[in-house]
C-alpha cells in the first residue's frame, strides 16, 4: 500500500510498515527534533508540517496511520480526553479520511484511553468512523510479545471501507507467561521517579518507556541488574527497545539538546508491532467469530472488539498476536548504561517509604544496598544522606 503517516513522531509505524513492503509517500509531524530524525532516516517521504494546514492526501494514499497525541488520554497526562488541545487533533484524521475516503486507516494510542471517562474517547472515535462508513477493530498489544524485552501495552484501532479489519488485527493469538520476580538472577526495570503513587515494574523488561520532559529532561527507566547495580539505560538501548537502529534519533542532536532523544523515543511506535501489522494487511486471516460477546454499552471497554458493519462485538484475545519472546534484559543491552545516582536513589526510596505499595520481598534492600554504594563512589558530595 501507499502510506501517509499523521504524527509520525520519529517514523516507528513508517518503519515498521516498510518491513513488510509499504511505502509511505508523505509524513506529517509538527516537531522539529522529529522532523529531523524523519528527514535522516525516511528521506524518500514527503514531509509535512502542522496536520491541520494539510488540505488533502496524495490520490494514491490507500493506508492513512496516526499515533496521534496520547498526553490528554494517558494516566499520566491531564486526562483531559478528545477535549484537550493535543489528544483533539484526532478530528484532523477524520477530516482527512472523510476528505479522501481512503481505504484503510490505523490509528494507534494509549490503552487508558478504554478506562478514561468509561472508554468515552474511544466510543466517539468509533461512533465517527461508523459514520463514515468504516468497519473497524481494536485490540491492545504488548511489544513485549515481539521480542522486545520492555512491557509496553498499546491500543491498535484498524478501519477498512473495503475488507474485514477484524481479519488483520485479530486472527493470531501467541500468549506466554512473563517470568515472576526473581531478583539476583534477572534484571528488573521500575521508574525511579515514581514510588509514592505508583510504580513502573517490569520483571526482565523495562516498564513503558515514557514520553518524558518537554524541555528535553531524560525520563529513562532504572534496570536492577542481577548483580545488584542499577543503571539508567543508554539512549541507544532505549533505541534499540523500541526495534529501531541504535543512533536512529542522533539526528535530533542538530536542533535540540541530546535529552531530548528519549522523549521522542519514549513516544515512538514499536517498529515489530507495525511490521506485524503490515505483514497481517499483506495475509488476512479469517476471524473467528466464536471470539464475539457482547459490546457494553456503558463502563470501560475491553481490550479487544470489533465493528462488522452491523454490530459492535467485545472480542476474547490477548495481547500477544506473536508471542516471541526476547533476550533476558541484562543480555540485551549493549551499553553500561548510566549509575543511578545517590540523589535518585535516595529520592526514590524516600518516596517508597511513605507509600502503601508493597514491592517485591528484597527490592527495598537492593535498592538501598546500591545507595550506600554510590554513596561510597560519590565520595564528598552525598555522604549527608546515609
Amino acid at each position: 500500500m501507499k502510506a501517509v503517516g499523521l504524527f509520525s513522531g520519529i517514523g516507528g509505524l513508517e518503519v515498521g510498515l516498510a518491513r513488510s513492503g509499504h511505502e509511505t509517500v508523505l509524513t506529517s509531524e509538527i516537531l522539529p527534533t522529529a522532523r529531523a530524525v524523519l528527514a535522516a532516516r525516511l528521506p524518500r517521504a514527503e514531509p509535512f508540517g502542522d496536520v491541520r494546514e494539510l488540505v488533502g492526501l496524495p490520490g494514491e494514499t490507500s493506508l492513512l496511520t496516526a499515533g496521534f497525541p496520547c498526553q490528554d488520554l494517558s494516566q499520566a497526562g491531564m486526562t483531559q480526553g478528545l477535549a484537550g488541545a493535543r489528544s483533539g487533533l484526532i478530528g484532523e484524521v477524520f477530516r482527512l479520511a472523510a476528505a479522501s475516503k481512503v481505504k484503510w486507516l490505523l490509528i494507534e494510542n494509549v490503552p487508558f484511553m478504554l478506562q478514561l471517562r468509561q472508554g468515552a474517547a474511544m466510543r466517539t472515535i468509533v461512533d465517527v468512523l461508523e459514520d463514515l462508513g468504516y468497519r473497524w477493530a481494536w485490540r491492545v498489544v504488548d511489544s513485549n510479545g515481539f521480542g522486545l524485552p520492555q512491557r509496553r501495552e498499546r491500543v491498535y484501532l484498524l478501519a477498512s471501507n473495503e475488507a474485514d479489519p477484524a481479519d488483520v488485527l485479530l486472527t493470531e493469538d501467541s500468549p506466554f507467561t512473563r517470568p515472576t520476580t526473581s531478583l539476583g538472577r534477572l534484571a528488573h526495570g521500575f521508574y525511579w521517579t515514581e514510588g509514592r503513587g505508583g510504580l513502573g515494574w517490569a520483571v526482565d523488561a523495562t516498564p513503558t518507556l515514557k514520553n518524558g520532559s518537554t524541555i528535553g529532561i531524560p525520563s529513562p527507566p532504572a534496570i536492577l541488574l542481577p548483580d545488584g547495580r542499577i543503571i539508567k539505560p543508554d539512549v541507544r538501548d532505549g533505541e534499540r527497545l523500541q526495534g529501531f537502529a541504535e543512533d536512529w534519533t542522533k539526528p535530533a542532536e542538530q536542533v535540540a539538546k541530546a535529552g531530548h532523544r528519549w522523549s521522542l523515543v519514549g513516544s515512538a511506535v514499536s517498529v515489530p508491532v507495525a511490521a506485524w501489522i503490515g505483514e497481517r494487511l499483506n495475509r488476512p486471516g479469517t476471524y473467528d467469530t466464536s471470539r464475539d460477546d457482547a459490546f457494553p454499552t456503558t463502563g470501560t471497554l475491553s481490550k479487544a472488539a470489533r465493528f462488522d458493519g452491523k454490530l459492535r462485538h467485545r472480542v476474547e484475545i490477548g495481547p500477544d498476536p506473536v508471542g516471541e519472546k526476547s533476550l533476558p534484559l541484562a543480555s540485551f543491552l549493549r551499553y553500561g548504561g548510566e549509575p543511578l545516582s545517590a540523589r535518585a536513589t535516595a529520592g526514590f526510596l524516600s518516596r517508597t517509604r511513605s507509600a502503601t505499595l508493597r514491592f517485591a520481598p528484597g527490592f527495598i534492600n537492593a535498592v538501598e544496598a546500591h545507595l550506600a554504594h554510590v554513596i561510597d563512589s560519590e565520595p564528598g558530595r552525598m555522604r549527608k544522606i546515609a
